[in-house]
């Protein structure tokens, strides 16, 4: 996902076809970004795109045949001579004189036989698992049977690299042959995104790009080109690659003086893909050493000056770098809370905030400072949003389909911690820091702190045994992460206590949620960030905020998020029918910050309201409350001990069973779905839940406290 405030799209017309291209950014030297094999398109590059964008002028482009460009029906249009001279059309039609060139696969081919032929429009060459005339065989990928629907009706492995086999059947092979490009661990988001691309292209299209050869003689012409190229170059290649075989960017790399290789370890034939974080950075180094030229005679200089004058350090104030998750308001409430205390224990701490809407509104009002590198964050509660149903969100599924948003977050966030010097991290539920840290460990700059409240994706049954597999498969990472380095988080706090946790298991044969945090959590109880008692007594807390004693006064809320209207909208249905059977009802609907109460059905006997400040103060004086199932409102409800419905979003695994064991451990709240929330049913809800006792569970107020003294000892 790049912003698209700055992409330029064009096409140029060439050997009748119409390529179609994008430039990303405005300023600095190009990248181009060349395209793989026509299997996919220019998505290929979907986790460099936003992190290169920001650096440096980006073009890509769809090759002939695929994606946005033309699809000619001369199979001889599909040849090297014509990738290379499409991509000196594209750099022609962005007003390019040279660039650095990136390929991958095919890709890497196209970028050697450019750079050999046309070197002065050329920088330097980056090739990714690339393909050439010289590629070392793949044992696995010895040529198979012919397909013959007769003799060999149901082909396996790859006898299935077969036109004829293609045109049968078209979505077993692309399920194979992704399959094998994504043959690293893990990797079954890969898997879809390279099936889902493969799927919309057409056989004949691929049997035409594998059927071009060299003349004669033009290989040997090549390989002088090649030999006497004194471009820059970098190879990358995993050493588990299926497709093209390791060695074959050795063959290659030995041809080209000076050329570096770079071997990912244990990787298949899209690491820049499955590792986009040690693909970027490689990227970026190569790039400066290219575009920068810095003058090392200079930084020697530097160097020895340094030496014979060293530096005095004094002695500086503790800094804090803080990620509070986006998804809701309540990471931003207890987050305040631990600072504050954390404060309180040093106060000469000095704390930023690498933060987004809405989280950066409550920070604003409370006085924090907001990192500037805020500003290039993506949004994740948009994208949240946008994934969102009627009162629906497949929480997993959305959290799968963000990985180019928790990607390009990563990455402001290296560039952040990299040059901010901080003494401690604390990421709570920054899932991309802790996700893309464990795989490069190496990143990591002081001390660091994770904090959530669930841990364990569960599975929604409704989606099936694909989604069972792939939560599990997920939770295997994640432990397999823990386990292998065991001292990149120095403290895990889980936020909470370990009866709020659910009983199930991470997936077969998979150790149990539960017994596994208490191995590797310590424990802060919950975080509400207030302390109902301090509040005085209902009555006097009612008279503070306006509330009557002969009302009713019934909260409706959905939390920061956009993904709650549907709920608003039945509960404003219901309004008249509850003016009717509860006397007295005072009905309040608080849309939160990113939902216009103008865009609510306007009831008579309805009172709406946007964000509110202290909502909780609200909460803690109402008679009832009304939410969706998220953990930070309930368990404020719980907290003040108010009785309220809550409607779990569907599909929602976290809501569904992490706040509903919680909730349930607390004997608190009364669930109802959103499927049975008719009028009648809410009414009737609302009828016996007002006059309830709220016989809670008490919930601890030093949680924020405890979580400080925990993070104090990493100072």
């Amino acid at each position: 996902m790049t912003d698209d405030s700055h992409t330029v799209s064009g096409a140029v017309e060439r050997a009748g076809a119409t390529i179609s291209y994008d430039v990303f950014g405005t300023t600095g030297p190009t990248i181009l970004l060349l395209p793989t094999w026509e299997i996919v398109h220019q998505r290929a590059w979907k986790m460099q795109l936003p992190f290169l964008a920001r650096h440096y002028r980006v073009v890509s482009y769809d090759a002939v045949g695929t994606g946005r460009s033309t699809r000619p029906l001369s199979p001889e249009r599909y040849s090297f001579r014509h990738r290379v001279a499409d991509a000196l059309a594209v750099l022609d039609a962005t007003q390019t004189n040279a660039a650095l060139i990136v390929g991958f696969s095919m890709g890497g081919e196209t970028a050697v036989n450019l750079a050999a032929r046309h070197p002065d429009r050329v920088l330097g060459i980056i090739s990714i698992a690339g393909s050439h005339p010289w590629c070392a065989p793949v044992a696995a990928r010895a040529p198979g049977k012919p397909f013959d629907q007769i003799s060999n009706p149901h082909p396996s492995g790859w006898d299935k690299f077969d036109p004829e086999y293609w045109r049968r059947d078209w979505n077993d092979f692309v399920s194979f042959f992704m399959t094998e490009v994504a043959s690293d661990p893990h990797s079954t988001k890969l898997i879809d995104d390279l099936s889902e691309w493969g799927l919309g292209q057409q056989p004949d299209v691929l049997w035409w790009t594998i059927n071009d050869e060299y003349e004669p003689g033009e290989v040997h012409d090549l390989l002088t080109r090649v030999e006497a190229l004194t471009l820059p170059t970098l190879f990358i290649h995993g050493t588990d690659d299926r497709i093209t075989a390791f060695e074959s960017s050795r063959i290659v790399q030995r041809m080209i003086r000076g050329s570096e290789l770079l071997a990912i370890e244990g990787a298949g034939h899209a690491p820049h893909v499955r590792y986009p974080v040690r693909i970027n950075l490689a990227i970026q180094e190569f790039a400066e050493a290219v575009f920068v030229r810095r003058n090392t005679a200079a930084r020697d200089v530097a160097v020895a000056a340094l030496q014979a004058n060293p530096l005095v350090i004094p002695a500086r104030n503790k800094k804090l770098l803080y990620l509070s998750s986006p998804i809701g308001l309540g990471h931003a409430r207890r987050d305040l809370a631990i600072a504050r205390e954390l404060r309180t224990l040093h106060p000469e701490t000095h704390i930023e905030w690498l933060a987004q809407d809405p989280v950066t509104r409550v920070l604003d009002a409370s006085g924090e400072k907001l990192h500037p590198a805020s500003a290039a964050l993506r949004s994740e509660s948009t994208h949240i949003e946008h994934e969102s149903g009627d009162h629906d969100l497949a929480v997993f599924q959305a959290l799968r389909s963000m990985d180019e948003i928790l990607l390009h977050n990563f990455m402001v966030f290296t560039e952040v911690a990299a040059s901010g010097e901080y003494d401690l991290v604390i990421a709570d539920e920054a899932w991309d820091v802790d996700h893309f840290l464990f795989e490069n460990p190496r990143l990591k700059r002081g001390a660091l702190a994770w904090l959530t409240d669930f841990v364990g994706f569960l599975p929604m049954p409704s989606r099936g045994p694909r989604e069972a597999l792939v939560t599990a498969d997920y939770n295997l990472e994640m432990i397999e992460h823990v386990e292998r380095n065991q001292q990149l988080r120095d403290a895990a706090i889980f936020v909470g206590n370990p009866g709020d946790i659910v009983a199930d298991e991470f997936g077969p044969g998979l150790p149990g949620i539960r017994s596994w945090t208490e191995e590797h959590f310590e424990f802060s109880g919950y975080i509400s960030g207030f302390d109902p008692a301090a509040l005085g007594t209902k009555a006097e807390l009612r008279a503070r905020l306006g509330y009557h004693d002969d009302e009713r006064v019934c909260i409706a809320s959905v939390g920061g998020s956009g993904v709650g209207a549907p709920l608003l909208r039945r509960i404003i249905e219901a309004a008249p029918a509850a003016h009717r059977a509860i006397p007295g009802l005072r009905l309040i609907v608080v849309t939160g910050p990113r939902i216009d109460p103008a865009t609510l059905p306007q009831m008579p006997g309805v009172e709406y309201r946007a964000y509110v400040p202290n909502l909780h103060h609200h909460l803690a004086a109402s008679d009832l409350a009304i939410v969706q199932g998220g953990l930070t409102t309930t368990m404020e409800l719980t907290a003040a001990k108010v009785p309220f419905i809550y409607v779990p979003l569907q599909q929602h695994f976290e809501q569904q069973f992490h706040v509903r064991a919680r909730l349930d451990h607390h004997r608190a709240g009364r669930r109802m779905d959103y499927n049975e929330l008719t009028p009648d049913a809410l009414v009737a809800a609302m009828s016996e839940e007002i006059v309830r006792p709220a016989d809670y569970r008490d919930v601890e107020t030093d949680g924020a406290a405890r979580a400080a003294a925990m993070l104090a000892r990493l100072l």
